[in-house]
């Protein structure tokens, strides 16, 4: 049996381990991030963001709930932890800022801000994998969408420390960035996505946006999710609003060979699933030892279906029922141990390891929440720049 056999094997054999128990103000489950660092398995944390404009903090092992952000009137959108120093995270708002909170202390104040311009809405954020530079999107104002960026190192002993942008990039998309990623390992590398269905990759140490500018790629739709895949992740792929799926290698860029590995109009004709069926795409994650991009997906009832990705298509691996009782919003995949954590619109909160056995396994009711959440999914119709490689 291959690697990727083996791995696909522990995949199929994912089994609910644990669950949360439900809050008292049940919201969607929209991003969930888990700290990197911890000095032992036991006190790492998860951390969710919420439809109802909060940050959720979880023990990864138990899912017992620990304490709660908000930032209201401001919506919160996205959370990372620091990759480097596991006591940080971080989560982007409606107000025009980045918050950073230390989870090791009991006030709620967030101990340093980053201010963007009067104007600036952030839907979308990410911070480098050195904890140096973090980069927000923004919402279309009038005729003006932004790339923001800051220095993110500073002293957090002074709650409420103000850091002012380094700069923006102004000329490359022209509707909202939804999404905003980093490379795994090369510090100045990002890319992002946006409403107007370009994707583009940028070195910022160069100079100027221009000069950064390394590839845009367009899927011709509003993009939903980015990431980075391959050896050396020189592969970008992403995911659409209407369920398509892009997959380019970046390194083809200087080579007479096309850069696209895979195109794939709409997921949800193209994947078979025996007496079931494909209503959506989550996002993706790139298992290095089997040199694999694996995909999720799911259905409106709660089922969970793990995607195998190859030049050839999309193909299952398993489904994961009898945890969700509606649609999948978010995930944190452990390819480590190869276990996954989920969140969805039934505001639960699940654990899944392989073979695992959950001790109580009656199903939460659908809940239906009346929620601002469905204005940041919209598909926009905007016109497509023609650059296009």
């Amino acid at each position: 049996m291959s690697a990727l056999e083996k791995i696909e094997e522990q995949l199929a054999r994912l089994r609910i381990a644990k669950r949360s128990v439900l809050r008292e103000e049940p919201a969607y489950l929209l991003d969930i991030d888990v700290s990197r660092s911890a000095p032992s398995e036991g006190s790492r944390c998860v951390a969710v963001s919420c439809s109802n404009q909060s940050i959720r903090l979880y023990n990864r092992e138990t899912l017992n709930f620990l304490r709660e952000y908000s930032s209201r009137p401001g919506m919160l959108n996205g959370v990372r932890f620091a990759h480097t120093c596991d006591s940080l995270v971080f989560s982007a708002c409606s107000d025009g800022t980045i918050k950073c909170w230390d989870i090791r202390l009991a006030a709620q104040k967030a101990v340093q801000i980053f201010s963007g311009y009067p104007s600036n809405v952030f839907i979308s954020f990410d911070i480098n994998c050195s904890d140096l530079i973090i980069c927000a999107g923004t919402e279309k104002v009038e005729k003006d969408t932004f790339l923001v960026f800051w220095d993110a190192r500073g002293n957090t002993d002074c709650a409420g420390t103000i850091r002012e942008p380094l700069g923006v990039y102004s000329e490359s998309h022209n509707d909202d960035v939804t999404k905003i990623c980093f490379h795994p390992v090369k510090p100045s590398w990002v890319v992002s996505g946006s409403t107007d269905g370009l994707v583009n990759v940028f070195d910022i140490d160069k100079d100027n946006e221009d000069d950064a500018l390394i590839s845009t790629c367009n899927s011709d739709s509003s993009i939903s999710f980015i990431g980075w895949s391959g050896k050396g992740y020189e592969q970008i792929y992403c995911m659409t609003h209407d369920e398509g799926f892009w997959w380019w290698d970046l390194a083809q860029l200087d080579t007479e060979e096309p850069i696209t590995l895979l195109r794939i109009q709409d997921a949800r004709d193209t994947v078979c699933i025996e007496n079931d069926s494909l209503n959506y795409l989550v996002g993706g994650a790139y298992h290095e030892k089997a040199d694999r991009l694996f995909l999720i997906g799911g259905t409106s009832t709660g089922k969970i279906h793990l995607l195998s990705c190859g030049a050839d298509g999309l193909s299952l691996v398993g489904t994961l029922g009898g945890g969700h009782s509606a649609t999948v919003r978010s995930f944190c995949w452990n390819l480590a141990d190869e276990s996954l954590l989920t969140g969805g619109e039934d505001a639960q909160l699940l654990l899944w390891r392989p073979g695992a056995v959950e001790k109580s396994l009656a199903k939460k009711e659908t809940l239906k929440i009346a929620s601002s959440v469905q204005k940041r999914v919209r598909v926009h119709n905007s016109s497509f720049k023609s650059r296009k490689k």
